[in-house]
């Protein structure tokens, strides 16, 4: 817009147009050191905080993907060192660095802030407490591994537990070990294997790396995971040096991987040795036991007898009684009967066609044992049988019936 004048006359907007051009044209991206004030997370993702010094301060924002990279939020005038490029925000004029990066100065900054705040609320939830540790199986018949599949810590796992305890199954389940996702990864591992029924003791760790490497082991879903594992576990994350938070929640840590594996599982002198101890007192365990039941069946055998003897007797001596006048009333009821049937065998003895017959008679009998009543019932050449008391005699008809009269 031009004045009466011919002087150019620039709006508000342009004016600060031109001004981010400069800025971000102008200025390469920077680092810029300073204390953290005014921090606030905005409900988008975003932060939104200030970096000053004892002479100036300068508006900061921080874009929310690249805020999801922060291992913690930093605390009030926490001092801290942050790379992005100048601009200005050209609604309101406001000259601000978009942050793409941001780290804490001194003992890994905002890395051992979110590691002390994790610690220090596991600790207060008892979790890393030493009497809620529990102990490692012995002798386990299996180990469960939560690592990478193409880690040199699972190579080295392998190679320690072939060595020492050959017969041991190893049960692997591979899982991302840095990077997005990582820690969510774990802890779907650690609960799959430790829940399976499969293992006895768990080994979850890596080999080594930087704070931001390791740093899937110091987040919070692999530290719950591993604090309500059904199985004793074992942490081995990094070198001896590095200490995560698996670890202090861990039944037990070790130093590196290859020491967790001879921490789960002994070699065969030590289960010859513990073999042979035991033994002599395996053995006089079982005779103590075996003398000791066999005193107790003694005693509840004579108990038994005792009882089955108060409980019998009286009945005894009832069936006793019982069978005598058992005795009696069947004998007195047989008799009766024996006299009857004698009777009823006279009258029956008296009734009988053998009785008449005993008494000099006989009955002629023709076919089929038909009794042949009169004379006209027999037929010349026709022979008919003559029942006698004890039995038959065949007969012949010689004349005509009327001839011999």
């Amino acid at each position: 817009m031009n004045g009466r004048s011919g002087v150019r006359v620039w709006s508000v907007g342009e004016v600060n147009r031109a001004v981010r051009g400069l800025l971000e044209g102008q200025v390469v991206p920077l680092w810029v050191g300073g204390e953290v004030a005014s921090w606030t997370r905005a409900g988008s993702g975003h932060r939104y905080f200030a970096l000053k010094d004892d002479q100036a301060q300068i508006r900061c924002v921080m874009w929310r993907l690249d805020a999801e990279r922060l291992p913690a939020d930093p605390e009030e005038g926490m001092r801290v060192r942050a790379f992005g490029s100048l601009t200005l925000y050209e609604a309101r004029g406001e000259f601000q660095l978009v942050v793409r990066r941001l780290e804490g100065e001194g003992q890994e900054g905002l890395w051992r802030l979110a590691f002390e705040r994790l610690r220090k609320r596991m600790e207060e939830e008892g979790l890393l407490d030493p009497a809620r540790k529990r102990p490692i199986p012995r002798f386990p018949r299996s180990v469960g591994v939560v690592t990478s599949l193409n880690g040199a810590a699972l190579h080295d796992i392998a190679s320690v537990i072939r060595r020492r305890a050959p017969w041991t199954r190893l049960v692997v389940r591979g899982a991302k070990v840095q990077g997005e996702g990582a820690a969510a990864d774990i802890a779907d591992a650690l609960r799959t294997l430790g829940g399976s029924g499969e293992v006895e003791v768990l080994i979850v760790g890596r080999g080594g790396g930087s704070v931001e490497d390791l740093w899937a082991f110091n987040e919070e879903p692999v530290a719950r995971a591993i604090a309500t594992c059904p199985v004793p576990v074992i942490s081995a994350v990094g070198h001896e040096i590095d200490v995560t938070i698996a670890d202090l929640v861990a039944d037990l840590r070790a130093p590196t991987p290859s020491a967790a594996a001879e921490a789960a599982v002994h070699d065969r002198h030590a289960v010859v040795d513990a073999l042979a101890a035991v033994l002599p007192r395996l053995a006089r365990g079982l005779g103590r036991q075996a003398e000791r039941r066999r005193h107790r069946i003694q005693e509840r055998e004579l108990r038994l007898t005792r009882s089955v003897q108060r409980l019998v007797e009286p009945r005894r001596v009832r069936v006793e009684r019982l069978a005598g006048r058992i005795e009696a009333a069947t004998k007195s009821a047989v008799g009766s009967k024996r006299e009857r049937l004698r009777t009823a065998a006279g009258k029956v003895e008296a009734l009988s066609p053998l009785s008449t017959l005993r008494r000099g008679y006989a009955v002629p009998l023709g076919e089929g044992g038909r009794v042949l009543r009169s004379t006209y019932e027999f037929t010349v050449g026709e022979p008919f049988d003559l029942r006698v008391a004890d039995g038959r005699v065949r007969c012949d008809v010689l004349a005509s019936p009327g001839e011999g009269q």
